[in-house]
């Protein structure tokens, strides 16, 4: 194997142990997300774009000179298939081998360029799969600290309105002592009116009969002079 074709090769296994190594479960989208974030992957991150569209085109170029090499050792072998089998057999086997080699080239060129596709695909899926779980995770508290709030205000309102009425029955107790120390008032005062009224009409039968006497005893005192003049 060339040396071209055996960083190919290699490129292939980096390539295919990083997809594994991604589709670990028990490392979280979170912590794979941190690591794409980290400063060394950060420094390199602004000419990252550049360098995947010139290795991609590097793995397309391979990939055709593999499809190339296959179509011509291809022909070749079957040229020599319609020729003498005996006279052409080392060219035959040399012919199958070139033509191994292409296949095999042609498999490792497309499966690096699949992988490498897959690979850039897989860490853009999984870092935007970690934003999201840190936006859902923003979210749930953003909505159990509203959610604690409500059931403050609603706790508040709760004890508010127990206050209110409260005071309510406070108030309504307090106005039925004071219709009842009316009622009593009232009361005294109309037992006080009604006394006031037999007193005064006690006095008035007390003042006639005063009258009365005065009269008889002027009276009396006139029979009594008289008598004195006789």
């Amino acid at each position: 194997m060339s040396i071209q074709w055996t960083l190919i090769a290699g490129v292939m296994y980096i390539e295919l142990a990083a997809t594994v190594l991604l589709l670990i479960p028990f490392i979280s989208p979170t912590r794979w997300h941190q690591i794409f974030k980290s400063r060394f992957l950060r420094s390199i991150g602004n000419m990252s774009h550049i360098y995947f569209k010139m290795f991609l085109l590097l793995l397309v170029l391979f990939f055709i000179d593999a499809i190339r090499e296959m179509r011509k050792y291809g022909g070749e072998l079957a040229e020599q298939s319609r020729g003498d089998h005996g006279h052409h057999l080392d060219a035959e086997m040399q012919a199958h081998m070139r033509l191994f080699r292409a296949q095999r080239n042609f498999y490792i060129s497309g499966f690096s360029l699949f992988l490498w596709v897959v690979l850039q695909r897989l860490a853009t899926l999984i870092s935007r799969l970690a934003v999201t779980m840190a936006d859902s995770e923003a979210a749930m508290k953003q909505a159990k600290s509203a959610s604690d709030a409500a059931a403050q205000l609603l706790k508040q309102e709760k004890v508010e309105q127990e206050e209110d009425q409260q005071k309510e029955a406070n108030v309504s107790n307090e106005i039925k002592e004071l219709k009842e120390d009316k009622k009593r008032l009232e009361a005294e005062r109309d037992a006080a009116l009604k006394q006031a009224s037999a007193v005064s009409r006690e006095y008035d039968r007390l003042m006639e009969e005063h009258a009365d006497l005065q009269a008889k005893l002027k009276k009396a005192e006139g029979v009594v002079e008289s008598k004195k003049d006789d």
